[in-house]
């Protein structure tokens, strides 16, 4: 166990205090919490590559982390009301078809190596910005004009990467089908 894994396991950790948080009204502690899961995100990876200490445990348990995280957050704000339903589901759905699919590249015999594209990084910084957007205005009241606008441009990139780790799958698989029956 290495420093920038050790990192991601305290945002791991932070989840169910901040959902404990959510729940019994403690907002402004609740957006404290989950800023601090987001600097851990940033940290971990940038420590990793400074001290040239990335692993296979941190390749596997960043995005993890991200996930748990991601997910937690935004179904605790829709069962607060505090989050468009269409816009958790478009959420949580794309997470479960990675997740899935994954599991049949696996379990399948492929090779499964878990590389995050830019438009997946993209995604997950979009879905953080949107959770923060909303708890700022649970927490402070601060209105913004952006919020819903931030709502369909995170639908857009999360549907967008979603599209394209499930394309990066089939092609993985169809290749090493193609390789092994040469």
């Amino acid at each position: 166990m290495n420093l920038p894994n050790t990192i991601t396991l305290v945002r791991v950790i932070l989840i169910p205090f901040f959902i404990d948080l959510m729940i019994y009204g403690y907002y402004q502690l609740a957006l404290a919490i989950f800023v601090i899961a987001c600097l851990t995100d940033a940290l971990d990876g940038m420590i990793a590559r400074l001290t040239n200490t990335k692993t296979e445990l941190g390749a596997f348990l960043d995005p993890m982390a991200d996930k748990l995280l991601v997910v937690s957050s935004f179904v605790t704000l829709a069962i607060l009301q505090q989050l468009p339903v269409w816009l958790v589901i478009t959420v949580v759905s794309r997470d479960i078809i990675l997740v899935l699919g994954s599991f049949v590249i696996y379990v399948t015999g492929h090779p499964l190596a878990i590389k995050p594209s830019i438009l997946g990084k993209i995604t997950t910084f979009a879905q953080l910005v949107v959770v923060t957007l909303t708890l700022a205005l649970v927490a402070y009241g601060v209105k913004t004009g952006y919020l819903r606008s931030a709502y369909w441009a995170t639908t857009a990139v999360t549907v967008a990467s979603g599209v394209q780790y499930v394309l990066r799958g089939m092609k993985l698989m169809s290749d090493e089908t193609r390789d092994s029956s040469s």
